[in-house]
């Protein structure tokens, strides 16, 4: 095991695990035009016109104060989906969902069970950042729903894994604590998807007891993906 994984499975507070093979992904698409696949359902919409549908997207109030949309980064033919809730201040500056130390964390859980953030799809639940980090209220991540479904749809990911409550809540259509959610496996609406629910990597830096719940989370959802891929 070389000496980059050992520190990723360092920062996740445990101890060496089995290499496993990575494979390189393909980069998002760019967008076109803001006018591409307008009057289209969002439905029939594809990555480009989706893309462009979601920046100039006037739905909600969200739309007011944001820098730029935070529409999501990764490979679209990936078997893992990783689905959060709404972006942060550095997430509305760079426009890719989880980045900064939150992000360097999401990397350390992927890595640790073998997959680079490029071979996965992260989006989140909601496309423009709420005033001062809220949570983004019922109407807001009702207006972003067709979007992440969309992506979801072209995706047909393997498993999702959902972290955080907010967006467990919105993509499970649950109110239940998220402690309770965790280590059951959850189909997304009827696509017959597996969902899996863990914690949000910037919970886990204000929490980093947590940790080790969530590596058992990812252990259950490599063992969800394993009985997917045989099916």
């Amino acid at each position: 095991m070389d000496d980059r994984r050992l520190a990723y499975l360092d920062a996740m507070g445990i101890q060496s695990w089995e290499r496993r093979a990575i494979h390189v992904s393909t980069p998002d698409i760019p967008a076109l035009s803001a006018h591409a696949g307008i009057g289209q359902p969002v439905e029939l919409l594809d990555w480009d016109m989706l893309r462009a549908r979601v920046a100039n997207c006037t739905a909600c109030a969200l739309h007011q104060g944001r820098t730029q949309t935070v529409f999501g980064v990764g490979d679209h033919n990936a078997q893992w989906m990783i689905i959060g809730e709404a972006p942060g201040a550095d997430e509305d500056r760079q426009g890719e969902p989880v980045v900064g130390r939150a992000g360097q964390l999401l990397n350390a859980m992927l890595l640790a069970i073998g997959l680079q953030r490029e071979e996965a799809y992260i989006a989140n639940v909601v496309k423009c950042r709420p005033p001062n980090n809220r949570d983004p209220a019922p109407e807001e991540a009702a207006a972003c729903e067709p979007y992440l479904k969309r992506q979801i749809a072209l995706i047909k990911p393997k498993v999702i894994l959902v972290v955080g409550r907010v967006a467990a809540h919105n993509l499970l259509k649950t109110d239940a604590p998220l402690g309770t959610l965790r280590g059951k496996r959850f189909s997304y609406a009827d696509t017959g998807i597996p969902v899996v629910v863990t914690y949000h990597p910037a919970y886990l830096l204000r929490s980093p007891k947590e940790k080790r719940k969530a590596w058992e989370d990812l252990q259950f959802a490599q063992k969800v993906f394993s009985e997917t891929r045989v099916l």
